[in-house]
């Protein structure tokens, strides 16, 4: 079982690991085009994660992580309690590029018609949201800076999470 992480599960998989791979997705990119009213932020006031948002040119590059044998029920269990706490995202499977092989990968993409979407939001807008939220799982931006750090320790460039990331510094400063 491979599972495509592009956020926090590239830092935070919350399941045992047998192999990770740098992998490529096209026809998706990463975007902070969900409000969070659980993790990163509430109802009152919600945050911003990041999704897998359609387009039609677009890649994104991740992670894939191969669930270490055995543990392929608990760690779709687990997925599911955290990814699914409020039906925005649809759980998929999605091929992904990892050097020449493709995989088959469980993946965690937005539903463009759930409430909680919010596409095209300019990363300004973005950048104040997160600077302010607070959710079950702590500040949005430590989200976003955990995020934006784990991708640069891979190698991953991302030109809006790295603005983003410097943005939220200076309105926190």
């Amino acid at each position: 079982m491979w599972v495509f992480g592009y956020g926090s599960l590239i830092w935070d998989p919350g399941f045992p690991v047998a192999e990770r791979r740098i992998a490529r997705l096209t026809g998706w990119h990463r975007s902070f085009c969900m409000r969070s009213i659980h993790h990163r932020g509430t109802e009152d006031a919600p945050g911003l994660v990041l999704a897998l948002d359609r387009a039609t040119s677009a890649t994104c590059d991740g992670v894939a992580f191969r669930v270490a044998p055995g543990h392929e029920s608990a760690t779709l269990a687990a997925l599911r309690e955290r990814e699914l706490v409020s039906s925005a995202y649809l759980e998929t499977r999605l091929e992904v590029l990892a050097d020449a092989d493709r995989l088959d990968c469980l993946a965690y993409v937005i539903d463009p018609d759930h409430v909680q979407y919010c596409g095209g939001l300019a990363l300004e807008e973005q950048a104040q949201i997160i600077a302010r939220a607070t959710g079950g799982r702590g500040p949005n931006r430590d989200y976003l800076w955990n995020t934006a750090a784990h991708l640069a320790e891979l190698g991953i460039a991302d030109p809006d999470l790295e603005w983003l990331a410097a943005r939220v510094r200076d309105l926190t400063a």
